[in-house]
């Protein structure tokens, strides 16, 4: 129960802090830009892709293409009938994932000895550049991501994971252990 209480806490926090990142400070949006001439982009890609929601990447050879060959590529998301604004949804869907991250972060660090009040928070705080690392750089590496777009998203999870540490350091205290046998 503790841990789920530790938990909950944690992911409110981290929840918070990432709301604030993206809404009160430029870090959520960094990297990205708009689309040139938009009204014509937009309706030259709807004419093309229709209602086929999804991922597109191109060119369409880029997995095939000699190393030394260079030319445009990118990568879409498209969705035909996108919401205009942040819908209810979204922000549920945060949360809950920010609450299975600091669920997970509970769990693990409830299974460490660790004593110290920072060790703990460091813990957390080191699944967290796990976590900001594990998707963010190999989309930089291998599609391009532009890298201050990169790096501002991965100090958006580091500090949540340092916010969600701060929280589970001080309510998963190490439970007392026996002395070893010697």
């Amino acid at each position: 129960m503790r841990i789920l209480l530790a938990g909950l806490a944690a992911g409110i926090a981290m929840y918070v802090w990432t709301s604030i990142a993206h809404v009160a400070t430029p870090l959520g949006m960094i990297g990205v830009g708009t689309l040139p001439d938009e009204s014509v982009t937009v309706g030259n890609l709807a004419s093309a892709i229709g209602d086929k929601r999804g991922l597109y990447v191109f060119p369409t050879d880029m997995a095939h293409r000699p190393s030394t060959a260079t030319a445009p590529g990118g990568l879409l998301v498209y969705n035909p009938h996108a919401p205009t604004s942040m819908q209810p949804r979204n922000l549920i869907v945060e949360f809950l994932t920010e609450l299975v991250e600091t669920l997970i972060a509970a769990w693990l660090l409830a299974q460490t000895a660790l004593a110290g009040y920072a060790a703990r928070a460091g813990f957390v705080a080191m699944v967290g550049v796990v976590s900001a690392s594990a998707t963010n750089i190999s989309y930089w590496n291998w599609y391009a991501f532009p890298l201050d777009y990169t790096l501002g998203y991965m100090l958006i999870e580091i500090v949540g994971f340092v916010v969600a540490g701060l929280v589970l350091a001080a309510m998963l205290k190490p439970k007392a252990t026996l002395p070893a046998p010697g």
